[in-house]
């Protein structure tokens, strides 16, 4: 997976607007590995569900699957990754998304099952990369904030974007 330039050698050679605009780096490129892991978590459901079926999910089975998180609770996170926005790389996306599979050849589920669970846990260790990196970036505009509390002021004077641009 390309990573994004997520290790600034030192936080001074960062401008607050520069440390602003990498710390949203850092938060987009969370959100679409938070996407990827979501799509992977998916797919193994319907993988184990349809295991346990003669028959093809009907939609309604598939909603279930899809929609309950074990916990009783359903999945309802909003995402605003665009399905036109290129989607990071995974280092074995092609190894482990299995498109064309016998659900009741076991072996071959198990098989998919466990490609898709080492691509979660590459996901999940780079997100967790991602978390501590956004923990700084965050710490460090606190800090500079409570520096120079004016320029914490920046939000309420123009209006930004997602990616901190100027509409």
């Amino acid at each position: 997976m390309p990573a994004v330039d997520t290790s600034p050698r030192h936080w001074s050679e960062l401008s607050l607007d520069g440390l602003r605009a990498y710390r949203r780096t850092l938060a987009d490129e969370e959100e679409k590995v938070s996407y990827w892991r979501r799509l992977v978590h998916a797919r193994i459901d319907v993988l184990e569900a349809e295991a346990h079926h003669e028959r093809p999910l009907t939609i309604e089975e598939l909603v279930r699957v899809l929609g309950d998180t074990g916990a009783g609770h359903g999945r309802t996170a909003l995402v605003s990754v665009q399905a036109a926005e290129p989607l990071p790389d995974l280092p074995v996306l092609q190894e482990m998304w299995v498109t064309e599979l016998d659900p009741h050849d076991a072996d071959a589920v198990a098989e998919a099952v466990t490609r898709l669970r080492t691509a979660e846990q590459q996901l999940t260790d780079y997100r967790r990369a991602l978390h501590e990196r956004l923990d700084q970036a965050t710490q460090e505009l606190i800090d500079r904030y409570r520096q120079d509390p004016v320029s914490a002021l920046v939000a309420f004077t123009r209006p930004h974007t997602r990616s901190g641009g100027v509409r």
